[in-house]
């Protein structure tokens, strides 16, 4: 799920590491942190550090323990009455049912069935992290969790108040809620490998939930959801032409994982095109540009802000969200022929948005 683009200009980021020089490129053209650059060491044996006192379990992380800022995963509600009106048949004749249940016999397939089954390797690889790297990959499976767990407490709700108005639909929200349920409880299940666990029950109950009128949620959830796939594929990609940065095995999975996302975005895509007043009219294409700005801005700050652990993984962080910019822009369903199809007007665009939105310290990210 999205960050909050609308807080965006409110931010006022932690200052960040200063990177420089030429970044090598991978096998396959991807960039490669500068290689000299030392920030953190793995350990050469499977040795675990020093064992902290003993407890009678693993420490968990509930909502207290997570520190919220303007860029911190959220979770979300929307009108869901609105919602109920935009999804039944008898007044929208614009919802093509026959997409629907071809979209829905996709999700009933359930490819990643049996994808998401660990193996020795998860606490092996964890035991010889130490230092910053064991620290950032801690935040990486905790943010990670919180997002992919707000995404399902969304879907699921839909999925159920949307039962009696289009049950097709309802069922397709309700089996992407049993795809975010998988990829939370992976990355909990990671968190054990690190001693820690994200409580998720407790979250559920206890954290601020942000209000989206509803074609925000589909402008935020396509975006977040394409981007989510070029995210994951990139990552792949790079890991298996660079296996050396390949520091933990959760990045294995990515290249199912991805499809998980991608599908996701064909649904909200579905669903954007179900309503033609969300992608048509003057407002509608102002919208549509202001979320597909803010969805862009928002990953690239979280990004500079974690240049750590790009580099932790062989990558340049600018350079890696360029190009998973640059490959979303080619088949985004709105806004972008023009503004972001190139390398040299979204270098431009990049560095017009550092002088406008950003503050004085996030100029020594990279």
């Amino acid at each position: 799920m999205a960050s909050a683009a609308m807080e965006l200009s409110l931010l006022n980021p932690a200052a960040m590491h200063h990177h420089r020089g030429v970044s090598a490129k991978t096998s396959a053209g991807l960039p490669l942190a500068r290689r000299s650059v030392v920030r953190f060491r793995v350990s050469a044996s499977a040795a675990t550090p020093a064992a902290p006192p003993k407890a009678s379990g693993p420490k968990k992380r509930g909502k207290t323990e997570i520190q919220e800022t303007l860029l911190t995963p959220r979770f979300y509600t929307t009108d869901f009455d609105e919602m109920e009106r935009l999804f039944n048949a008898e007044i929208n004749k614009q919802l093509n049912q026959a997409e629907f249940d071809a979209l829905l016999q996709e999700f009933k397939t359930d490819y990643n069935q049996t994808h998401f089954v660990r193996n020795p390797e998860f606490k092996a690889a964890a035991d010889k992290m130490d230092g910053p790297l064991r620290q950032i990959f801690v935040e990486f499976l905790e943010r990670s969790c919180t997002a992919e767990f707000s995404g399902f407490l969304l879907y699921k709700e839909l999925g159920r108040r949307l039962k009696k108005t289009n049950p097709v639909v309802a069922e397709i929200f309700s089996l992407m809620s049993r795809d975010e349920a998988r990829h939370a409880g992976f990355l909990n299940k990671g968190l054990s490998d690190f001693n820690l666990a994200l409580d998720l029950g407790f979250l559920t109950k206890a954290r601020k939930y942000t209000f989206f009128k509803p074609k925000f949620i589909f402008y935020a959830t396509y975006l977040s959801e394409k981007i989510g796939y070029w995210r994951y594929i990139t990552i792949f990609r790079h890991l298996k032409a660079n296996p050396e940065y390949q520091v933990y095995p959760i990045f294995k999975y990515f290249e199912n994982w991805c499809q998980d996302e991608n599908r996701h975005g064909d649904f909200f895509s579905a669903l954007l095109k179900a309503q033609p007043q969300f992608l048509n009219d003057w407002k509608a294409k102002l919208w549509s540009r202001f979320f597909c700005l803010s969805v862009y801005v928002t990953m690239y700050l979280n990004d500079c802000q974690r240049t750590a652990f790009y580099e932790g993984i062989g990558l340049d962080t600018k350079e890696f969200d360029m190009h998973v910019i640059i490959e979303q822009g080619s088949s985004l369903l709105f806004w972008t022929s023009r503004t972001l199809n190139s390398r040299g007007s979204l270098t431009g665009w990049l560095r017009s948005t550092r002088r406008s939105l950003l503050s004085e310290n996030l100029m020594k990210c990279p």
